[in-house]
């Protein structure tokens, strides 16, 4: 009897002890993780702050994360913890004094800032976009004013741009309006002279936002032309009275913006995010979705929710989508927007 009793603790016991062993385990790793994810964060900071020497930055997050890493894991003393504890703190304060600006060596791209002037149903826009393009590098610099008519807002078309294959790409908004052509507002980041997109660089106030205003002949033609983007068209369900209620957001964000700077931010403060805000300011109903943060996805989103009326396969759609060969040809055309459209199986014809 007493055999038949040791033989079920026995099993009982080792249950205990797995489950004990792993609960620490457990516990050692977020413990790990709450530390690590703070030290992370501060060396990037460090490494991207605004101190004007790269090796100086290079070194002080290196330091900074070899001393937090050793005063936390390897020292045992509690004051080197509470130490890295308060330059942690030290780092978060002087991340935070860093403020954006619009007095920078801007790249010519992104120079100038637009602005909206809204008297009842007439807008004026400064600031628009129209270059003339030899190459993606080499252009006739060109800002022009252009006014529209809200009351002849008809339609919105989405664009989706891969600078490279993958999940990530660039999302923007043209508005179509019945007597003009379209406008084109592409929310992106204002790369100083000499710089380039950094996706991690971009979480860590390395660059200002701007709302760049165009003609689809430059915001859209520079992609498929010049920077051989692929490049995708949709026409979207959005109701007229959606469409201009979406742009007046978007002009109020544009004066926001020409008024007090703000940085570009990946995760919180970019352009299919922003889309998503806006969208849901005017009326739009549905939850915050992955393809939002990896929006090279988004139009199977837009597809698979509803957003765009096709009777198509979502395959079928993205292949007629690709704008590319008619923006080729239609080059520097004056009727370029109609003719990236005319077969475009989401428009009316």
């Amino acid at each position: 009897m007493r055999s038949n009793k040791r033989r079920v603790r026995e099993p009982l016991n080792s249950i205990r002890r797995f489950l004990f062993a792993s609960f620490g385990w457990l516990i050692a790793v977020i413990w790990f993780l709450c530390w690590a994810a703070p030290i992370a964060w501060a060396s990037f900071a460090i490494y991207y702050s605004n101190l004007p020497s790269a090796g100086l930055r290079l070194g002080l997050a290196g330091a900074f994360a070899a001393f937090a890493v050793w005063a936390l894991w390897l020292s045992h003393q509690r004051r080197m913890s509470v130490i890295a504890i308060v330059l942690f703190l030290g780092v978060v304060a002087w991340w935070i004094t860093i403020r954006p600006s619009h007095d920078r060596h801007w790249r010519a791209e992104v120079a100038v800032m637009p602005r909206a002037f809204i008297d009842g149903d007439r807008v004026r826009l400064t600031g628009v976009r129209d270059f003339d393009y030899r190459t993606r590098d080499d252009f006739t610099v060109r800002y022009e004013e252009r006014e529209v008519l809200l009351s002849h807002l008809t339609a919105l078309d989405f664009y989706v741009s891969y600078f490279t294959a993958g999940p990530v790409g660039h999302t923007f908004l043209s508005f179509i309006f019945d007597n003009a052509p379209p406008l084109s507002i592409s929310i992106e980041t204002r790369p100083e002279v000499g710089e380039g997109f950094e996706p991690i660089a971009s979480l860590f106030k390395q660059f200002e936002l701007i709302y760049v205003v165009g003609d689809e002949r430059d915001l859209v033609r520079v992609r498929t032309n010049y920077r051989h983007e692929a490049v995708y068209l949709y026409r979207l369900n959005t109701s007229p009275d959606d469409a201009r209620r979406l742009l007046m957001v978007y002009l109020t964000r544009i004066n926001e913006l020409a008024d007090r700077p703000e940085f570009y931010h990946l995760l919180t403060n970019s352009c299919t995010i922003n889309i998503v805000r806006y969208a849901n300011a005017v009326g739009r109903t549905g939850r915050l979705d992955f393809r939002h943060l990896l929006n090279g996805l988004v139009d199977g989103y837009l597809y698979y929710s509803g957003r765009i009326d096709t009777p198509l396969p979502f395959e079928e759609l993205r292949r007629r989508s690709r704008i590319n060969d008619a923006a080729q040809e239609a080059d520097s055309a004056p009727d370029f927007s109609q003719r990236i459209r005319a077969s475009l199986p989401t428009m009316p014809h």
